[in-house]
C-alpha cells in the first residue's frame, strides 16, 4: 500500500512538472516586448515581465484550475505572468503562513501584490494578522500588501463586524505620512473602501480623514482629501443610506 502511495506521488509529481513546462513555453509564446514598455509606463516592473495582458493570464488560470504544487512551481520561475497565474491557480486552504511569508517578500510591483491579496491572500486564515503584520513593515511592497488587504477584506468579507475594520484606523492614520507612491495610494485605498462599507464605518472614515488631513504631511494631506472627496459624494452617500 505504502509503496504504492510513493509511486503514485512521484507520477503526480512527475506530471505537475511536465504541466508546468508546458504552461512555461505556452506564456513564453505570447511575449511581446512592447507592451512590456506599456506596462513599465503604468508603473508595472519589466524585469522578467513577457508583457501578457492579465485577462490572458485569467484565461490560462481558468484552463488549468486549482493546483497548490503548480502554483508554487510557477512561483519559484521568478517569471512576472507566471507568478500572477500562480496567484489565480493557488489553494487557499492550502497556503501556509510560511508560504505567505516567502512570497510577500518576493513582491517587486503593485499587480503582483494586489492581484494577490485580491485573488488569494484575502480568503487564507490568516488575512487579517497579516494586514496588521505587513502594514508596519518597512518593505515597499509587503507594507502596500498590508493595506491592500484591508481594503480588499473590506469588500469581500461580507459577515465581518464593523469593529474588524475600525482597528485598522489607527494603522491608516499613523502610515498616512509614508511618501512612497506605491504605500500611500495602498493606505487611501483602504481608508475608502472601508468608508464605502457601511453608513456607519463611512461617518468614522470621514472623521479619521479629517484628523489625517491636518497632519503636517503632504502624502497624508493628498490621503485624505482624496478619501473625503468620493467618501463624502452624493453618490457614495446615496447609495449607504439606500443600503442601510
Amino acid at each position: 500500500m505504502r509503496r504504492s502511495l510513493l509511486i503514485f506521488e512521484k507520477v503526480l509529481c512527475y506530471n505537475t512538472l511536465m504541466q508546468y513546462k508546458e504552461i512555461i513555453k505556452k506564456l513564453k509564446s505570447l511575449a511581446d516586448p512592447k507592451n512590456v514598455e506599456g506596462m513599465a509606463r503604468f508603473g508595472i516592473n519589466s524585469n522578467n515581465t513577457l508583457g501578457i495582458s492579465v485577462y490572458v493570464v485569467r484565461d490560462i488560470a481558468k484552463e488549468i484550475g486549482k493546483n497548490h504544487k503548480l502554483a508554487k512551481q510557477l512561483w519559484d520561475s521568478k517569471i512576472h505572468e507566471a507568478r500572477l497565474l500562480a496567484g489565480f491557480i493557488d489553494m487557499s486552504e492550502k497556503v501556509t503562513e510560511k508560504q505567505m511569508e516567502r512570497w510577500v517578500k518576493d513582491f517587486d510591483s503593485w499587480d503582483i501584490c494586489d492581484q494577490l491579496c485580491a485573488n488569494l491572500f484575502d480568503k487564507t486564515p490568516f488575512a487579517y494578522k497579516k494586514s496588521f503584520q505587513w502594514s508596519k513593515r518597512k518593505e515597499e511592497f509587503v507594507k502596500r500588501a498590508g493595506f491592500v488587504l484591508m481594503a480588499v477584506l473590506s469588500v469581500h468579507d461580507k459577515k465581518a463586524e464593523d469593529k474588524k475594520f475600525e482597528k485598522f484606523f489607527p494603522l491608516i492614520k499613523k502610515h498616512s505620512i509614508d511618501e512612497r507612491n506605491f504605500v500611500k495610494k495602498a493606505v487611501n485605498w483602504a481608508l475608502r473602501q472601508i468608508g464605502k462599507r457601511n453608513i456607519s464605518l463611512n461617518k468614522k472614515a470621514i472623521k479619521i480623514a479629517k484628523e489625517i488631513k491636518k497632519i503636517d504631511s503632504r502624502s497624508a494631506k493628498w490621503i485624505a482629501s482624496d478619501a473625503l472627496r468620493e467618501l463624502t459624494s452624493d453618490k457614495v452617500q446615496k447609495r449607504l443610506k439606500a443600503k442601510r
